[in-house]
């Protein structure tokens, strides 16, 4: 997929060496919890990751990279965590993360409009997200989006949803 700034590169373990440095900021972790991962566990999570979907099989994983086009550096990530809520119905958890030196570009909510407008077209018909509650720029993400605000609570993080 790509945007008028961005290519989203579907993710591969050999994107860790070059998302190392973007990812490994404490900033980033005020908002998504934990620590930075080390080379090693960043590598090791995209094997994982790349595999598409979770061990037990229940989830479907779709993770990208984030390019720029005009200088070709890793920005951030989008991912989608797919669900079957019910019967016929095909939701995803929707993520982004863009790395600190990067935000306040309007990255994520380009590129979390192009992964969505990619997943409607392949038949997920609901989106939620979960956005911690002082996030302003994530809220705004998720507002562009077309997700509202629910009054459930996980992990200390409000969740959004929407179609």
């Amino acid at each position: 997929m790509t945007t008028l700034r961005l290519r989203l590169e579907p993710l591969r373990p050999g994107h860790a060496a070059e998302a190392f440095p973007v990812f490994d900021d404490e900033r980033l972790h005020i908002w998504i919890g934990g620590s930075p991962d080390s080379a090693e566990q960043l590598e090791a999570r995209y094997r994982r990751q790349s595999a598409g979907q979770s061990p037990d099989g229940k989830q479907g994983w779709l993770n990208w990279m984030l390019r720029r086009q005009s200088d070709q550096r890793l920005v951030g990530t989008v991912q989608a965590t797919l669900l079957r809520p019910a019967a016929g119905r095909l939701a995803a958890e929707l993520a982004w993360v863009i790395g600190s030196q990067h935000q306040g570009t309007g990255y994520a909510r380009e590129a979390a409009l192009a992964m969505t407008t990619w997943l409607r077209e392949q038949g997920v018909d609901t989106f939620i997200a979960h956005v911690h509650p002082g996030h302003e720029a994530s809220a705004a993400v998720a507002r562009a989006l077309g997700l509202t605000p629910t009054d459930t609570v996980v992990e200390g993080e409000i969740r959004w949803s929407g179609q």
